[in-house]
């Protein structure tokens, strides 16, 4: 179970503010984006609620208990895969287990399959392309122990089709672990397609504009994303964010 309580987050670095008292939570089983602009403060928090950098003020709470400053009580997941380029395909998946202890092969080789990447097991990262490097870590993410994970931008990298793929993989993932996920982009319609929840941060110092709730049915598909409905919901966001960057 993770439900994940994010309190009064502030971050400064010297003399500038870039997140101003954050307040958010995330249920179980929840996949929640947040939505800003380049800059906007989205990996900074997300490093925040990793454990892996320290806020000025505030405190992240997961379970009732503060996980602040204390790295590995989350699957955190950078931008680029972060793969060990040593290891292969496998050993890279199992990595998060080992840590904790563990070592579940069978499980490991069956998701592996379920991707598409059974021939790949025993490959190097070298050996894959874009798209199968964030598959492996997405794998690593979901077998590992921590009830939530953190996905940063994970598909920025990737060209428009191949993006689309690896979104409708991520869900068809997602909605078969249902592990509580937070994705960070500054992509309107990835965040629409994926999320249950969207969470629209400001202009730096970031704090939350506006959260939003996604009724489309699930599961998602492709045809989604040139419906009427779709976008509007869009657009609706589009003007949010874009009234952020007028001057005042």
């Amino acid at each position: 179970m993770a439900h994940l309580d994010v309190k009064n987050i502030s971050q400064s670095f010297g003399e500038q503010e870039v997140l101003e008292e954050i307040n958010f939570s995330i249920d179980q089983g929840e996949f929640v984006s947040i939505l800003g602009p380049s800059g906007s403060g989205k990996s900074t928090l997300f490093r925040i609620i990793g454990g892996i950098e320290t806020p000025t003020s505030g405190d992240i709470v997961l379970n009732n208990e503060s996980i602040k400053n204390q790295p590995g009580s989350v699957s955190y997941t950078p931008q680029s895969p972060s793969l060990f380029p040593w290891r292969s395909v496998l050993d890279n998946v199992l990595l998060g287990q080992e840590i904790q202890g563990k070592r579940d092969r069978d499980t490991a080789l069956q998701m592996i399959d379920r991707a598409g990447l059974s021939d790949y097991a025993d490959a190097y990262p070298y050996e894959l392309s874009g798209g199968m490097k964030q598959r492996v870590s997405f794998i690593r993410s979901v077998l590992s122990p921590q009830p939530l994970i953190l996905l940063d931008e994970p598909f920025s990298a990737l060209d428009e089709f191949t993006r689309t793929d690896m979104q409708q993989w991520l869900l068809s993932m997602w909605e078969e672990h249902k592990r509580s996920i937070v994705f960070v982009t500054h992509n309107i319609e990835e965040a629409l397609f994926l999320s249950d929840r969207i969470i629209i941060l400001s202009n730096s110092p970031a704090n939350i504009q506006r959260e939003m709730s996604v009724s489309f049915e699930r599961p998602r598909n492709e045809d989604l994303l040139l419906s009427h409905d779709f976008l509007e919901f869009k657009k609706e966001i589009y003007k949010e964010m874009r009234a952020s960057h007028l001057p005042s």
